[in-house]
């Protein structure tokens, strides 16, 4: 039997599933875990995963992340001492990524506990019966009820009320807290692999939202039982060594990285299986003010590799492999002739998702040291029947590129189609 990414040698059957799915190593394992589970972001991938790579490495390294999520990969070499830089193209993961990343100071929990808990004493007083602003998404009221709407705008207004007089950290971290009550309290389902919309008798997330009479106040009180989550969190998984995230496209990571002697690479691209990070991270990108309108999310998710939200399908439909591409792998064409027998606009997606993954594979390389060692954790799809190899069709690539060592490791069973799984595939710069 072939060993896993762990040592284990309970050989995955690709049929029958024998390799069970461990729960560990999804994204569920980093939910309680300090500041790594201040948000959740579905697709997000295991921390376990990404220590064990870690511990692997050696004195001198400097890891480079460069499609950075909610900041896993970066956090957590950090607060094992090694520097890390990562890169997304999405301005709020790169914002969360980089508060994830600061050393705070001593009094900010304190001071971050006192504010909210005069923001609470302040609302509760009823003293504005003004309109206050909600963002402009679209069907709101499928995310919140009237009340829990109105509650939350309240909150967010307040919060942002103290913006003159608080420390900018201070105000970062309120909105955290205010996005994980945001969450819980909107209309919304994460039990299956991406989100989805609760039936009206099902849509109290919190025990406590069904419980108090007054909606409002239960609100404001769920608010600060996160902001004690959040706080906690800054005294957990604590950085001690320089990290960052860096805005740009992974398409040309050099453009907006500081350095080219990277030592490590440790990443989880996007799966190409149509999930859209945009529509994870709608509610807390238009709270915040990273987007004001449906266009704007869906230019941004074409920008992003595997895109597929809004106008950015529309754009899939004029688009066309570039003259001179071509995917390395012996059964690409025929992969993609297979999938547009069946969905024409589904074939280009793949098609067009590992052109850039080949575009990104091919520049990685300026930023990476001689020798350097690549780990990407990447899940395999299925499209009408069609399998699509995304472990192997990502070694060709790196073979192509010149990296050599090229391995693939099995990591776990998926909860999903009996043929899906996760793997790592490692490469090494020449």
């Amino acid at each position: 039997m072939n060993k896993n990414l762990f040592g284990e040698t309970d050989a995955p059957n690709r049929t029958t599933g024998t390799l069970g799915r461990r729960e560990h190593l999804t994204f569920r394992g980093n939910l309680k875990k300090g500041r790594h589970g201040w948000l959740r972001l579905t697709p997000a991938y295991s921390l376990h995963i990404v220590r064990e790579i870690l511990e692997q490495c050696g004195p001198n390294e400097v890891v480079l992340d460069p499609f950075s999520g909610t900041g896993t990969t970066s956090l957590a070499s950090a607060s094992m001492g090694i520097p890390c830089h990562a890169v997304d193209i999405n301005p709020f993961l790169v914002w969360l990524g980089n508060l994830k990343l600061t050393i705070f100071d001593d009094g900010t929990t304190t001071a971050l506990q006192r504010l909210a808990g005069r923001i609470v004493a302040t609302l509760r007083r009823r003293t504005d019966s003004k309109q206050p602003w909600v963002p402009d998404i679209h069907k709101i009221e499928k995310w919140w009820d009237a009340s829990s709407l109105d509650a939350l705008a309240r909150l967010f207004e307040r919060i942002q009320k103290t913006r003159a007089t608080a420390e900018p950290h201070v105000l970062d971290l309120l909105n955290i807290a205010f996005c994980r009550v945001m969450i819980q309290t909107a209309h919304v389902s994460f039990a299956h692999q991406s989100m989805s919309f609760k039936k009206p008798r099902e849509s109290a997330q919190l025990p406590l939202l069904r419980t108090m009479e007054d909606p409002y106040d239960a609100v404001w009180t769920v608010f600060l039982d996160e902001v004690s989550h959040v706080s906690a969190g800054i005294e957990t998984d604590t950085p001690s060594v320089d990290a960052r995230v860096f805005q740009g496209d992974s398409r040309d990571p050099s453009a907006v990285l500081p350095r080219s002697d990277y030592t490590t690479v440790i990443t989880s691209p996007p799966y190409p299986n149509r999930m859209s990070y945009i529509r994870e991270l709608r509610p807390y990108m238009y709270w915040l003010g990273h987007l004001t309108n449906g266009r704007q999310a869906g230019e941004l998710d074409w920008q992003a590799i595997g895109g597929t939200w809004g106008c950015a399908t529309s754009m899939l439909g004029t688009w066309a492999p570039a003259s001179d591409s071509g995917v390395p792998f012996p059964k690409f064409d025929r992969i993609i002739a297979s999938i547009a027998e069946e969905h024409e606009l589904l074939a280009r997606y793949v098609h067009k998702y590992f052109e850039d993954i080949g575009q990104h594979i091919e520049n990685l390389g300026r930023v990476l040291c001689s020798g350097a060692r690549c780990h990407y954790i990447v899940g395999n799809s299925k499209f009408y029947g069609t399998l699509l190899p995304v472990e192997e069709i990502y070694a060709a690539l790196f073979e192509d590129a010149g990296f050599g060592d090229v391995t693939i490791e099995t990591i776990r069973k998926r909860n999903s189609k009996k043929e899906l799984y996760e793997y790592t595939v490692c490469a090494t710069r020449p």
